[in-house]
């Protein structure tokens, strides 16, 4: 089963609810379904430390993820690793928790061949039928 905590949360972001089934959704389609993932709502300034800090890149930024990819101890599940969404910088909070998700699972659009990219349209556009 997979466990996700939210963190930092503003009138602005998606219910809980809703957070853990797009990063189920995403995660699933990458054939994780079980472990814990952390999905935290920052500030611009937040991000942008991290930003540069861990990509050497100035200024916010919508979403950053960081995986453990840890097996899980026998009293917990896997740790999955967390996904911190900057919603000041953030068109769409339900697109970065898929793609902060994804890039959790593995995925990198900056070298992949727009794979992540197509499967990240193709769930949002699954799970938007399924509200709808």
């Amino acid at each position: 089963m997979l466990e996700v905590e939210v963190v930092g949360r503003t009138a602005a972001v998606p219910p809980d609810g809703e957070i853990a089934r797009l990063c189920t959704l995403a995660l699933a389609s990458a054939g994780i379904e079980d472990g814990h993932v952390a999905v935290e709502f920052v500030s611009a300034q937040r991000i942008a430390q991290l930003n540069r800090e861990y990509r050497g890149k100035e200024g916010p930024t919508d979403v950053l993820s960081f995986p453990i990819d840890e097996d899980g101890a026998p009293s917990g599940p896997r740790e999955l690793g967390d996904v911190l969404i900057c919603p000041e910088h953030t068109a769409d909070l339900r697109e970065a928790v898929v793609h902060g998700a994804l890039h959790l699972a593995g995925m990198d659009h900056d070298s992949d061949e727009g794979e992540m990219l197509a499967l990240q349209r193709e769930l949002l556009a699954w799970e938007a039928r399924g509200r709808g």
